[in-house]
């Protein structure tokens, strides 16, 4: 039997995830009543039961009772229930950008008229604070494509593989248009020769070989590679005991084309060789809008 209770913020991909499971082939219900979970556990876990996977989506709205889900928890675990908890998380920021493209109300507003949107989600952190401290895979949607984020849950879900507790982002940006506002460490390369004001490298980027032997044809830019992938093998070990989740490494240069582009290009290809327990995203923020 597998018991996976799925929870989490309201816009932070529950809904997606659950569905996700549903086509992975596991039984799903999504918003039952929390005075139904142990009523609920009991029938899918009786001895002639053929369910084998099921899933149980349970979320925070106003007017239910939120705050013995912890303990309803604890208690199935100590009949033998073997209960997981994914939780789906995201950012304030994002969580108000998703709830104002749909124009929908926040579930904890629902009986606060005039209610401010961050209001909402501050008190539904609250709410959810304890569960998620039990959670055993937290996820962060925030940067994730529905794709990256169905490939973790096969890989967690399906192939039964190891859960990369910490996402580790390494994005290349341009500083013309501003600093990431997720970014948690920031590495300026503007130090490097700029490949821009060489004719044929100018509209090439640093996904392009020609660009990559130019910048790393400096001894500069090796020894700043080494240093970097030396501090962040050191870093990561010590991000995932403290239980971080995500991490967005950002390198800058000025356009975020050339060498900024080539250097988190190999800050990812080393971090992936190193065969860390922590999953890997590359992104390019800025490489289509340079010029």
């Amino acid at each position: 039997m597998r018991f996976v209770i799925v929870t989490g913020m309201s816009g932070g991909g529950k809904a997606t995830a659950i569905k996700m499971l549903e086509d992975a082939g596991f039984y799903c219900v999504d918003n039952l009543p929390v005075s139904l979970i142990v009523k609920f556990a009991d029938l899918v876990t009786m001895p002639d039961n053929e369910i084998t996977k099921v899933v149980l989506g349970v979320d925070a709205r106003a007017g239910q009772r939120f705050e013995g889900v912890a303990g309803i928890i604890d208690s199935l675990k100590e009949k033998g229930i073997p209960v997981e908890i994914l939780f789906m998380d995201a950012s304030d920021q994002v969580l108000i950008k998703r709830y104002k493209e749909t124009r929908r109300i926040h579930p904890m507003n629902l009986n606060s008229p005039g209610a401010r949107l961050e209001d909402g989600i501050a008190k539904e952190r609250e709410v959810l604070a304890e569960i998620k401290k039990k959670a055993d895979y937290i996820m962060d949607s925030s940067n994730l494509l529905t794709r990256e984020l169905k490939e973790e849950i096969n890989r967690i879900f399906v192939e039964n593989e190891g859960y990369n507790s910490l996402m580790v982002n390494i994005l290349s940006f341009g500083f013309k248009y501003g600093i990431p506002s997720d970014a948690d460490l920031v590495f300026d390369v503007r130090f490097l020769p700029n490949p821009f004001y060489i004719d044929e490298l100018k509209h090439q980027t640093g996904n392009d070989k020609p660009v990559q032997d130019y910048v790393k044809s400096f001894p500069a830019c090796g020894e700043f590679v080494d240093k970097l992938n030396d501090m962040l093998t050191f870093l990561i070990p010590g991000y995932i005991q403290e239980g971080k989740y995500q991490l967005v490494v950002a390198i800058g240069c000025t356009g975020g084309q050339h060498r900024s582009v080539t250097i988190a290009n190999e800050i990812y290809q080393r971090l992936k060789q190193s065969g860390g327990h922590f999953g890997l995203k590359l992104s390019h923020r800025d490489v289509k809008q340079a010029k």
